[in-house]
């Protein structure tokens, strides 16, 4: 992972610094309010329902064991003692002391951790597969690219006060794990015919009030000219797009008005006055980079196939575990595992301090001493040998974060909701619980398979609601909470938004709402076939009849 020389450390050391004496006028009387926020989101913090939250920063999800434990030691002294996994692999914590967070902000810098641009009208943090470089899939390993638009994105002055918050993410497998579809910039390694390596570019995605899939303005854009391309759509966006209307502002609302074609017109313009420029790409760079993301040290190891098959046949549980949450590796005898954060009675996303401190001890002595974050909210180790599944699968188990349902109807994503933001309509984290419960039966859960349950507590889609196979919206309905269900929404190749099932719903039907969703499925699927095909295949009426059968 990328690690920060003298110039880094210095930069953040400074912003703490900063943000301590602005902190300290604030509560001094010298700043208002107004003053203060454009300050505050600077740093990744906001005002919620009951307390502030401090979104930390977590590139392209990787964690060191040192940074994990420096968490868990933040949470405990100065939160209550758990934080919560995002859909952009940030952490956040919802109950620090403002007076604190300038501490916070000190001792997360002594591991190279930040909170800058995690919040705030600027280039938020760059995202990625979440088994990059350990995918047997891939084509290219994603990091250095994501690191290289990040060096690119920090304190850019240009873009510090964009019309809106902007998202970029990087996918370099033949699957999108990264929803690439769905952010303002997605970018698609592919080679062209030559076997040279380049970019196809997605602009104008996004969720949130105008859920809208993403439009590829350039199908091969060489590794060279990767900056001065993203710096073309980011002026053209800063150029153009809407501030009068925040509704308005984010880059999807120009591309859809514009059209993909004329947008990619005016990139095109911008692009000539920069292109072969400062920003271009050369091997040197690219390389520098690309040095902190080379393998560990990986011993010369067998595929563990017939041990592998005995332990499964011995132990059910254990191969349970081992269809959902362990996936192949590009290096033989290894695998990646991912660790469940979405045990029933447990708000999705959340880890204890203890948690985290026992998973940065399995890191070290499991998986070189690395964890990935995902856009789902788990947690993974990517490098652990195959010959140690059993015995980690064991540790997991006593830790709480082996549940076997990675995929699975119950591995629900699911924002903060009324709990906590202030933004929201509706409670998001009962409604998650409750439907876990209902489907507390493992063999079905098997039984339906994948499946992507999400779950959004307003609009602003914080749960990615829209391209959940299943997606839940709180809404407000005259100061009652209910619950709008979309069906149909996907985030890998080809993204899909999903389409509304009709009125909204009352909290305690819920789990029967999405009982009869998923009888629907069940009897009307073709043997093989997964809940988004069988819903591509008959439509959403069979599914609409059911659920609103009782009310004709």
């Amino acid at each position: 992972m990328y690690v920060y020389d003298q110039y880094d450390q210095h930069i953040i050391e400074d912003r703490v610094r900063q943000f301590r004496d602005q902190i300290r006028r604030y509560l001094a009387g010298e700043l208002t309010d107004a003053e203060l926020l454009p300050l505050r989101l600077q740093n990744g913090l906001y005002i919620q329902r009951y307390a502030p939250m401090l979104r930390i920063a977590v590139p392209y999800g990787l964690l060191s064991s040192t940074q994990i434990r420096k968490l868990a030691d933040i949470t405990r002294r100065y939160d209550k003692g758990y934080a919560h996994i995002s859909t952009r692999t940030n952490v956040q914590l919802n109950w620090p002391e403002l007076e604190d967070v300038p501490d916070i902000l000190a001792e997360l810098a002594t591991v190279q951790m930040h909170a800058i641009q995690t919040s705030g009208n600027c280039i938020r943090n760059t995202t990625t597969d979440q088994f990059a470089g350990v995918a047997k899939d891939e084509l290219v390993d994603p990091r250095p690219w994501c690191e290289i638009i990040r060096q690119w994105s920090t304190f850019h002055p240009e873009f510090a006060f964009l019309p809106r918050k902007f998202k970029i993410a990087v996918n370099g497998a033949a699957s999108d794990r990264a929803a690439i579809e769905v952010h303002d910039i997605g970018l698609e390694a592919v080679n062209n015919e030559a076997g040279e390596l380049g970019f196809r570019v997605s602009v104008g995605g996004g969720l949130g009030r105008t859920p809208i899939v993403g439009s590829f303005i350039n199908e091969f854009l060489p590794w060279q000219h990767l900056l001065t391309y993203l710096d073309a759509i980011l002026r053209v966006y800063n150029r153009y797009g809407r501030r009068d209307n925040k509704f308005k502002a984010r880059i999807k609302i120009l591309v859809k008005a514009l059209t993909p074609e004329v947008f990619a017109e005016r990139v095109e313009a911008e692009w000539s006055y920069l292109k072969d420029g400062a920003n271009t790409l050369t091997e040197a760079e690219v390389e520098r980079v690309s040095k902190f993301f080379v393998d560990p040290e990986y011993k010369s190891l067998e595929d563990q196939i017939a041990v592998l098959a005995q332990l499964d046949a011995e132990h059910p549980g254990f191969a349970r575990w081992r269809e959902r949450n362990v996936v192949a590796h590009k290096k033989p005898g290894y695998a990646a595992v991912t660790l469940s954060l979405k045990s029933t009675g447990v708000a999705p996303g959340d880890v204890t301090d203890k948690q985290l401190e026992t998973i940065a001890d399995l890191a070290d002595r499991y998986s070189f001493g690395e964890v990935r974050n995902s856009h789902e909210q788990n947690m993974i180790l990517a490098d652990v040998e195959q010959s140690r599944l059993f015995e980690l699968w064991h540790e997991l188990r006593e830790l709480g974060v082996a549940t076997p349902n990675i995929g699975l109807l119950t591995d629900i994503i699911c924002c903060p909701g009324g709990d906590f933001c202030s933004l929201a309509n509706a409670k998001s984290i009962p409604i998650a619980e409750a439907i876990q419960r209902r489907f507390d039966d493992m063999d079905y859960l098997f039984d339906i398979g994948d499946i992507d349950l999400n779950i959004s507590g307003c609009m602003n889609a914080c749960g990615h609601h829209h391209v959940g196979h299943i997606g839940i919206l709180g809404v407000d309905k005259k100061g009652a909470e209910f619950y709008q269900v979309s069906l149909g929404g996907s985030s890998g190749r080809n993204a899909s938004l999903g389409q509304i099932l009709g009125p909204s719903f009352a909290q305690d039907v819920m789990p029967d709402v999405i009982e009869k969703v998923i009888g629907v499925y069940v009897e009307r699927r073709t043997e093989d076939e997964q809940f988004l095909d069988t819903f591509r295949r008959i439509g959403i009426d069979p599914f609409k009849e059911r659920v609103y059968a009782a009310n004709h």
